[in-house]
């Protein structure tokens, strides 16, 4: 039996693809739970909808995403931490505060954005990336003075 996949299927294809699959598996797995439907003249024109309308709303938020990441790539944050011997932090900045200091400069960016491997416990400027889509991804610098 013929398919059109709605979804991403693991090791069978992705959203728009026709495949055939088993009629049992179709009827049972697939179409119940709205994962494909039936490869029929009127469900090709009605994916074909779909993937545009998806592909158009995917163009809007790479755009938005674009718009954002020039302002970001424009800022800096600065955090003013105590220091003991060799430069070393009381404490340390993490993605929270990174989060923090965006939102108070009017940028609402979550903290699981932020991608940083671990929290920076030294002084210095360092470049970190923002990832606001898949297929974007600015830095801003992060400064850490002495107080």
């Amino acid at each position: 039996m013929e398919v059109i996949l709605r979804n991403a299927v693991d090791k069978l294809g992705h959203p728009g693809d026709i495949v055939s699959v088993s009629p049992g598996y179709a009827r049972n797995f697939l179409l119940p739970r709205g994962m494909a439907y039936e490869a029929t003249p009127g469900n090709l024109k009605r994916i074909a909808q779909e993937k545009s309308r998806l592909e158009a709303i995917e163009a809007e938020k790479v755009a938005a995403a674009k718009a954002i990441a020039d302002k970001l790539a424009e800022v800096s944050v600065t955090f003013a931490a105590r220091v003991g011997e060799e430069g070393k932090l009381f404490g340390s900045v993490t993605t929270a505060d990174i989060a923090h200091q965006l939102e108070a400069q009017g940028f609402k960016i979550e903290k699981r954005q932020i991608e940083l491997n671990e929290p920076i416990k030294t002084l210095g400027v360092y470049r970190v990336g923002v990832r606001l889509h898949a297929d974007v991804h600015p830095e801003i610098k992060v400064w850490v003075i002495k107080q």
